[in-house]
């Protein structure tokens, strides 16, 4: 047992006993003032539900978890913070509050992908789109197939099939791209298009500006569609046409604009569904950043994470923090700022995220946010893996 010692009057939880005091400074609980350690509430909580504290008042009277849990009901997603921090220390790991970090950690990596400046040859191309399907038709045989097979502009023929038809289509998305940069001409006009697509779907600026990133660096941005996100990716110098196999795509891409809001187990299914298929699952944020000031008392971000080392584990006293956790529940919405902010506050940092999920049965999901670098990019992108600590 170890007894925890509540003074109502200021709202604090203390450990005075040496023998406790001694047990959590090894497990670098709290904070220590003159021999004693004032605890952080999930702390407390994790004390009174795991390590079999009892907590008192000055009168002798007993707390139980809920007493204390119920003081912050109105503490945003605080289930979720306590949940997540739980199984992290259940793990044997150390987590501390986000707002402790100091300086550069300089833990934070960055997988650089290596594009190759792209622009189609200058062609005269005429086609017909199709507003209500959202399609463009060229039925230039000689000038369909060129697009497809020297650029994998669009479908001729018929998907894996392309010898099965003689008319080439050309989604939303490379219809705009053909129509700034690549000749092409059609019965509608470029700001005509854009205003369809934008009444039609969802903050397509945002998308088409992903897709046009992608494409301009060289690589073949086609649908994500049966993967359950926006686009999937084909490294420069892919091709449609077949030799020995198919090529299959490595990578998907999903956009998360600023102004978005997503469940968060919307999210998880999409990003189980691309591991499900063997693709790496890209998250694009565009748009420019908000330039907020960062400071310890504006963090989005929640626990600092040591992790495991060679012979042991990382703590505070020898080491420095891997990760920043942001803890989230199965049922709330993430909105794409707020996750922009809480990355821009892993880069400031020098730290990489773990984004810890908290289900209905209160089991945690990690996952493993790296940034990626995409050559002269004004966009933000990361790669997320599922990752068990």
């Amino acid at each position: 047992m170890i007894k925890l010692e509540f003074n109502k009057k200021k709202n604090e939880i203390w450990v005075r006993e040496p023998e406790y005091v001694s047990s959590l400074t090894n497990g670098f609980y709290g904070d220590m003032a003159k021999g004693n350690i004032k605890l952080f509430p999930e702390e407390v909580l994790y004390l009174l539900d795991v390590r079999n504290g009892r907590c008192y008042d000055e009168s002798g009277n007993l707390y139980t978890f809920n007493d204390i849990a119920s003081g912050y009901t109105k503490m945003g997603k605080f289930m979720a913070r306590y949940l997540t921090y739980k199984d992290w220390r259940d793990r044997g790991l150390i987590a501390r509050y986000a707002q402790e970090a100091e300086g550069d950690y300089g833990r934070l990596s960055m997988k650089k992908y290596k594009g190759k400046k792209f622009k189609p040859d200058s062609y005269s191309i005429s086609g017909v789109f199709f507003p209500d399907d959202l399609i463009t038709v060229i039925d230039d045989e000689a000038a369909g197939k060129e697009l497809y097979e020297r650029y994998w502009l669009g479908q001729f023929g018929t998907y894996k099939a392309h010898h099965r038809g003689r008319i080439s289509k050309l989604d939303i998305y490379e219809t705009i791209f053909m129509l700034k940069h690549g000749g092409l001409s059609l019965n509608l006009t470029l700001n005509s298009i854009m205003k369809t697509a934008e009444s039609r779907i969802k903050y397509f600026n945002d998308l088409y500006s992903v897709y046009e990133d992608w494409r301009l660096n060289g690589y073949v941005v086609k649908s994500g569609f049966k993967f359950g996100t926006h686009f999937r990716i084909y490294f420069p110098g892919a091709s449609p046409v077949k030799k020995d196999k198919w090529i299959h795509s490595r990578h998907v891409v999903h956009v998360f604009p600023r102004k978005s809001k997503l469940l968060i187990s919307e999210w998880a299914r999409a990003i189980r569904v691309a591991h499900s298929v063997k693709k790496t699952f890209i998250l694009a944020i565009p748009g420019k950043e908000v330039k907020a000031k960062i400071t310890k008392n504006s963090l989005k971000v929640d626990f600092l994470l040591y992790h495991r080392k060679k012979g042991g584990i990382e703590n505070p006293k020898e080491g420095k923090p891997k990760f920043f956790m942001l803890s989230l529940s199965e049922d709330e919405y993430l909105g794409g700022e707020q996750l922009a902010r809480a990355l821009r506050e892993c880069r400031e940092f020098g730290l990489e995220m773990l984004m810890a999920i908290s289900d209905r049965e209160s089991s945690v999901t990690y996952y493993h946010i790296k940034r990626i670098d995409l050559g002269n990019s004004d966009y933000e992108y990361f790669e997320i893996e599922w990752e068990q600590p």
